[in-house]
């Protein structure tokens, strides 16, 4: 457990999981994770936001009396999720006077989730303040992201946000601050790949909130601590936003090499015209790098030999986890080929009914792609070249 002061009576409790390799047994940890919870010291009341993953409750609690604290106030809870909410119970049983503060939502998850008897709660409210004495705490319901229950914490005069889950990265690290910015922008961007991409529209109403707000520091629950706000502030703005980078991904596979002889093609025709294109094999599919290649792409392009008249069971994972991400690529379209059946785009659409895009011509190949193959790939690419065209300037 590494325990930093970030400002006078303000303390980071961070714990590293630093050989997790999958999150909710779903989520890939290329560098790990880490469960961060913050403790403030008041001249008259003392709060701990959040706490850890309940397998390290036992080391939370010590590092908490290490710090010389006899007595805990508040635990303000910002989100339900055991990994910040599990240590509750052992937080309760070394500190029984501490007050579970939640929002009604983030209350009833936490009732079930810990079978915690609903009267040890207070409610917050938003914009709701709660005095320290010296400090306040004034809290901002900010749900979808990415539960309905999220709550973030901001701490008055020091102008700390605690955000939670909102602009974490899975990254375990022995740094206290984002000092490394471009490994940091990797983990963050897996992270909001996997957990707020789906819920985009509600991340930009959050971020244009914020924009009223001085924040001089951000502490997320997971991942290290922004010094520089406007480093993640930027980098959501820019994810979250409706406009895309002109860039094809192509998930695919193939049996007897008709599909990868179409793909191989069509990505020497994008690239070609210098238009960034990235393939990913679905056979071994590293979800986490697949989930961030989607958060900025503008076309996505699915190729599929044709499995039982519908696509291969590895592309129709693949397309799932697309479509359940939301990405706001503006077209997308399908290739592939056939031995007897012809249905396979027919069949594969229908998994990706979430991505608000323009579909173009489907190319789809009877055997080895033969030369009107390789000429439908031609115009397939031309439309592709075509969407991805910069708007034309307005007077």
């Amino acid at each position: 457990m590494i325990v930093r002061q970030l400002k006078p009576n303000v303390y980071s409790l961070a714990a590293q999981d630093w050989d997790r390799k999958l999150f909710d047994e779903l989520v890939p940890l290329p560098e790990g994770t880490s469960y961060n919870a913050y403790l403030i010291k008041g001249s008259e009341k003392t709060a701990l936001i959040d706490t850890v993953h309940p397998s390290m409750a036992e080391d939370f609690v010590l590092a908490l009396q290490k710090l010389g604290l006899t007595r805990l106030d508040y635990i303000i809870s910002n989100h339900a999720e055991l990994d910040h909410a599990g240590s509750i119970p052992a937080v309760l049983a070394a500190f029984p006077e501490a007050k579970v503060l939640a929002n009604a939502k983030c209350r009833s998850l936490l009732v079930a989730g810990l079978n915690l008897p609903r009267e040890m709660f207070g409610l917050i409210q938003d914009n709701h303040t709660l005095s320290l004495g010296d400090t306040s705490l004034r809290f901002m319901w900010m749900p979808w992201v990415h539960w309905p229950d999220s709550t973030v914490t901001y701490l008055e005069p020091d102008n700390i946000l605690f955000t939670c889950d909102f602009m974490g990265s899975h990254l375990a690290t022995s740094d206290v601050f984002a000092d490394d910015e471009a490994r940091v922008e990797r983990a963050a961007r897996m992270y909001y790949a996997e957990i707020m991409m789906p819920y985009r529209k509600h991340v930009m109403r959050h971020l244009e909130r914020l924009t009223a707000e001085n924040i001089a520091m951000i502490a997320p629950s997971h991942g290290p601590v922004y010094a520089r706000p406007a480093f993640i502030l930027d980098l959501y703005r820019r994810w979250a936003g409706d406009t895309p980078r002109p860039e094809v991904i192509v998930p695919y596979l193939s049996m007897y090499e008709s599909t990868s002889k179409m793909v191989a093609y069509l990505l020497d025709r994008l690239m070609e015209q210098n238009l960034k294109v990235q393939p990913f094999n679905v056979v071994e599919l590293d979800s986490g790098r697949f989930a961030s290649s989607l958060v900025e792409a503008s076309t996505l392009i699915f190729a599929s030999p044709t499995v039982l008249d519908g696509a291969h069971p590895a592309m129709a994972n693949a397309a799932f986890l697309a479509n359940a991400l939301k990405p706001k690529a503006t077209h997308a379209g399908i290739i592939g080929s056939y031995g007897w059946g012809t249905s396979m785009p027919e069949n594969l659409r229908p998994l990706l009914n979430n991505l608000n895009a323009e579909w173009l011509e489907p190319v789809i190949a009877s055997g080895v792609p033969k030369p009107e193959d390789f000429a439908a790939l031609d115009r397939l690419a031309g439309a592709i070249l075509q969407a991805n065209q910069p708007a034309p300037a307005t007077a």
